[in-house]
């Protein structure tokens, strides 16, 4: 019982994530049939989000560890930029 305990807890994100995917699809079909451009594009962002959130989840990736990794890149855009000759162009 401990087991089966154990699963659903470790699994209710990615089942939440995976209904959120599925809804936003159906919703997204439904939504083009009838001409609601504006609001299957809406669903359209909400899967991808929840595509995002899936993937992230399977990963191990943490909110955490995206801002550690954005201001790494942060940090190395900067040092490029002070390192850039001034001639360089910039388009």
């Amino acid at each position: 019982m401990a087991t089966i305990t154990t699963g659903v807890l470790l699994m209710r994100w990615p089942l939440l994530s995976a209904l959120l995917m599925f809804m936003a699809s159906t919703l997204h079909i439904q939504l083009r049939k009838t001409d609601y451009r504006g609001l299957a594009i809406v669903c359209t962002g909400l899967g991808i989000a929840a595509a995002c959130w899936f993937a992230t989840g399977l990963l191990g990736i943490t909110l955490l560890d995206i801002a550690r990794v954005w201001a790494n890149i942060k940090t190395i855009m900067v040092d490029m930029a002070y390192q850039a000759p001034p001639q360089f162009p910039v388009m």
